[in-house]
């Protein structure tokens, strides 16, 4: 709610003068036409310079509860006719900010001015008073200054004359900046100028940033900061616009401490689309310095050392970041084109190599089975290591490196040696987390693979996939309440993730829950699009269920669809070893060794590979995938 402190007469900014008690507001002392709801709605942002004033607020002093009237439509008419007098402008705010979802803010310096009459009246005196009133008015002056000064009336003074206090701002969001072009092709600009001041905070060791796929959810939300705040558990949060016209940009950016939602910060950056890195790495530095973090001497350079980039290539780099974070085959074939395209035009640029290893490495997996995996894990390779050549700074290249020495050289130590620099240089990369996660479990290192897959939770607390590295964690250790409660917090959020259904049809399985898993294998097939893994499960869990004709009719439709497409070796081990056929099933896993198939770094840990433990062939198998057995499941 927005109160009405006592205030001085005048009060300047600008050319501007307003008289508070005369209604009128005068530029360079001419008066111009502006009273009603339109002075009304200045009155109050006055009161509360470089404050957000909510629109609500703005209701209730202007239009109070038994007033009816459409005040959205009212007040967009009020701050249009206010903006028309002093000559600002939604785009570009001198003096009148809005402040998306949310209120307004009155940008400009004020200045209080005592009353006129009382200036004039107000003489320089010679050392020997001769006029006992002359005294009583400069007496009255100074009560009225000191009353202002030292009693702070309000408020006022406060908020106009003291300097801001540093936040305790130690974690922070950055909220999907809006965009300003009014064409919706370009939203995945803004997504991407978001994303990019997310890249740039998250290099901050000391300071938590949230990910882009949480932050990404607060789309044109409704709700407030510090309601966002709470549900992200952070201190602060960054907001903005990004506009684009050709090809100058201008980002206009604010940091808001969220638990009393005070503003600390604004301003507004130009720049052209090749200095658009600098222009965001400006960004982020100011926010740093704002919030007193302190910088090692290794993340002030690589803040400082934005260079121009090719824009062409930029814009295609942040469509297939758009279209990688989607986590389906579509979206990580066009990932692919882009970041191609991108590396093309500017074969320098590390990110875009370290996105295109990352497409290729996901298309070639086990879940998505898209691409042949030699072919594709080798150029996922090539990739990664162009863009460590190009900058062996970047957590995403020693991430994206980690992972092709992990799920296809089979490389454990180099493997663990990438995630931890890419941990080191980025702590805030989710990604790098997450995969450090599902490397500890498949070693059957769990409480290190739960604190890890935390850690990427809290890094991307609304994420799907975090929540699910989670879920997983939980299944490898063999937490099977935890990881059905998990993956069905996952299917609240969205039932179409196809990776939830999965694992929860193996924790239900694990449990000896048949009927309830086959259930979310059929779930998990028809938003694959039926791929091989999904029908696999499902002929693993009717064998274990009893059900041998229909997991033996599964491996025969497996066998009809590897005469049209490749069928992964692991698919028929996986019914083999439900059914209990141990010579079929260790068959069908040499085959998959030889494919260098990723969903066998699980089979140290996967509870479905329990029947074939004793067999020395698969301890033999373990053994050269660098996976001895341990004894607590030796058996």
């Amino acid at each position: 709610m927005v109160t009405k402190p006592s205030q001085p007469r005048l009060v300047k900014f600008g050319v501007f003068e307003v008289d508070l008690q005369a209604g009128e507001i005068r530029k360079a002392g001419v008066r111009q036409k502006l009273a009603g709801q339109p002075f009304q709605v200045l009155q109050v942002l006055l009161e509360h310079p470089q404050e957000i004033v909510t629109r609500e607020g703005l209701r209730e002093r202007l239009w109070p509860g038994n007033t009816f009237v459409d005040y959205e439509l009212a007040l967009k008419k009020a701050v249009n006719r206010l903006r028309e007098v002093l000559g600002d402008s939604a785009e570009s705010p001198r003096f009148i900010e809005t402040v998306p979802r949310r209120g307004y803010r009155f940008l400009g310096a004020v200045e209080l001015v005592e009353h006129r009459d009382a200036v004039s009246s107000t003489k320089v005196l010679p050392a020997k008073m001769k006029n006992p009133g002359a005294l009583t008015a400069g007496l009255a002056l100074a009560v009225l200054a000191a009353s202002l000064l030292g009693f702070n009336l309000d408020k006022l003074r406060t908020r106009i004359f003291a300097k801001s206090r540093s936040p305790a701002i130690r974690s922070i969001a950055v909220l999907p900046l809006e965009n300003l072009s009014r064409d919706s092709t370009q939203e995945y600009f803004a997504d991407g100028m978001t994303d990019a001041l997310i890249t740039d905070l998250a290099q901050i060791g000391s300071l938590k940033v949230i990910s882009r796929t949480s932050s990404m959810q607060y789309k044109q939300t409704k709700k407030t900061l510090p309601e966002i705040a709470r549900e992200l558990n952070v201190d602060g949060i960054v907001e903005g616009t990004v506009q684009r016209s050709g090809d100058r940009v201008r980002i206009t950016a604010q940091l808001i401490e969220a638990a009393n939602d005070r503003h600390v910060w604004a301003k507004t950056y130009e720049g052209d689309l090749g200095d658009i890195l600098a222009v965001e790495s400006d960004v982020a530095r100011t926010i740093v310095n704002e919030i007193k973090i302190q910088l090692t001497p290794e993340q002030r350079a690589r803040l400082a050392s934005a260079a121009p980039i090719n824009h062409e290539a930029y814009e295609l780099y942040l469509k297939g970041r758009y279209f990688w974070s989607k986590r389906d085959p579509n979206g990580l074939k066009k990932a692919l084109d882009y970041f191609q395209r991108a590396a093309e035009r500017e074969p320098e640029y590390a990110p875009a190599q370290a996105g295109i290893a990352d497409a290729y490495s996901l298309l070639a997996a086990a879940g998505y089975d898209v691409l042949p995996r030699a072919e594709a894990m080798e150029k996922a390779r090539d990739a990664a290591n162009k863009a460590l050549r190009i900058d062996d700074t970047l957590a995403e290249a020693h991430a994206s490196l980690g992972y092709v020495i992990y799920s296809y050289d089979w490389n454990w130590a180099g493997a663990e040696k990438e995630f931890k620099r890419a941990i080191a240089l980025n702590p805030n990369y989710a990604t790098a987390h997450q995969w450090y996660s599902e490397y500890l479990n498949d070693l059957q290192r769990n409480e290190e693979a739960l604190a890890e897959a935390r850690a990427a939770l809290t890094l991307d607390p609304i994420s799907v996939v975090a929540n699910h590295c989670l879920a997983r964690a939980h299944y490898f250790a063999r937490r099977m309440d935890q990881a059905i409660e998990t993956s069905k917090k996952i299917l609240e959020m969205d039932p179409n993730f196809a990776a939830a259904h999965l694992r929860l049809g193996r924790a239900y399985a694990a449990k000896g829950m048949y009927p309830e898993a086959i259930k979310q294998f059929r779930e998990f097939a028809s938003l694959s699009g039926d791929i091989p893994l999904a029908t696999a499960s499902i002929g693993n869990a009717l064998a274990r269920s009893g059900d041998r004709s229909g997991a033996i009719h599964t491996l025969n439709e497996l066998a009809v669809l590897s005469r049209r497409r490749r069928v992964p070796a692991i698919c028929f081990a996986l019914v083999h070893v439900g059914l209990g056929d141990k010579d079929p099933a260790i068959a069908q896993l040499e085959a998959a060794y030889n494919e260098r198939s990723d969903f066998l770094l699980v089979l140290k840990a996967d509870p479905l590979f329990d029947p074939l433990r004793s067999d020395p062939r698969f301890q033999d198998l373990l053994r050269r995938l660098g996976l001895p057995m341990s004894p607590a499941l030796d058996r």
